[in-house]
C-alpha cells in the first residue's frame, strides 16, 4: 500500500495540535478531569452543607440556658482552641447525630461574632 507523501506531514500536524490544544486547555482554558470535577463539587456541597446548617447552630446556642457561661468560656480561650471549645458545649453537633462537625464549629463562631460583643 502506497500512502501519499503528504499525508506524513497532515498526520505529524494534527498530532501535534492535539497534544498543543490539550495541554493550553487543562492548564489555561480551565478543563478539568472527571475526577476533579468531582472533588470540586464534593468541596462546594460540603461548603453548602455547612453554610445551611450555621443557623441550627446560632438558634441552639440561642435556646441554651448556660449561654452566657458557654459564650465566656469560649471568650476567654484563646483564639486557636476556640472552635474546640464550642464543640464541646454541644452547639455544632447537628441534630441526629453523635458528635460535633469541626467545620460547622469554625462556621457558628464566626456567626456568633465573639469579639464584637
Amino acid at each position: 500500500m502506497n500512502i501519499p507523501e503528504w499525508l506524513k506531514p497532515v498526520a505529524y500536524g494534527v498530532v501535534i495540535g492535539a497534544v498543543a490544544v490539550s495541554t493550553v486547555g487543562f492548564f489555561w482554558g480551565g478543563w478539568v478531569t472527571g475526577g476533579g470535577a468531582a472533588k470540586m463539587a464534593n468541596a462546594q456541597s460540603h461548603d453548602e452543607v455547612i453554610a445551611a446548617l450555621v443557623p441550627v447552630c446560632v438558634s441552639l446556642s440561642q435556646a441554651d440556658t448556660e449561654r452566657a457561661a458557654k459564650l465566656a468560656k469560649i471568650r476567654e480561650t484563646s483564639a486557636y482552641q476556640r472552635r474546640n471549645v464550642l464543640m464541646e458545649t454541644g452547639w455544632a453537633t447537628v441534630p441526629g447525630s453523635d458528635s460535633s462537625d469541626r467545620d460547622l464549629a469554625q462556621a457558628c463562631l464566626a456567626a456568633l461574632e465573639l469579639d464584637k460583643s
